[in-house]
């Protein structure tokens, strides 16, 4: 009995991966092996730099809140430790926001903690 090769599903699988590759460089987007290790390499690049992405948002966030605090003559640390005290409810994201979009509203929340 000859040997029975499912060559559809072969192929298949090896399209999806070439189909995610396109747009790389050389041999990189159309030889099998090539295209392989580029492919998991990318995933494995975007699994680590989704959690890095978080990172650098929060210091993007403590940037501009501690500019804008400073405009008001207080610094970060001073400025996020009288929030917390007085349990005001606003996180980074929207703290930063507000000193870059709308700097009257920020100077409201620092004037309610000084």
């Amino acid at each position: 009995m000859p040997r029975s090769v499912n060559s559809v599903a072969s192929r298949a699988r090896r399209k999806k991966i070439l189909k995610q590759t396109r747009g790389n460089f050389l041999a990189r987007k159309n030889v099998w092996t090539v295209a392989k290790n580029t492919y998991e390499k990318g995933l494995t690049y975007a699994y680590r730099d989704r959690k890095t992405k978080k990172r650098n948002f929060r210091s993007l966030w403590i940037v501009r809140i501690n500019a804008a605090a400073r405009q008001h003559g207080m610094s970060y640390s001073e400025f996020m430790g009288k929030l917390a005290k007085q349990n005001v409810g606003l996180n980074r994201k929207v703290l930063a926001d507000l000193a870059m979009n709308n700097p009257k509203a920020f100077e409201a929340i620092v004037n309610s903690v000084k």
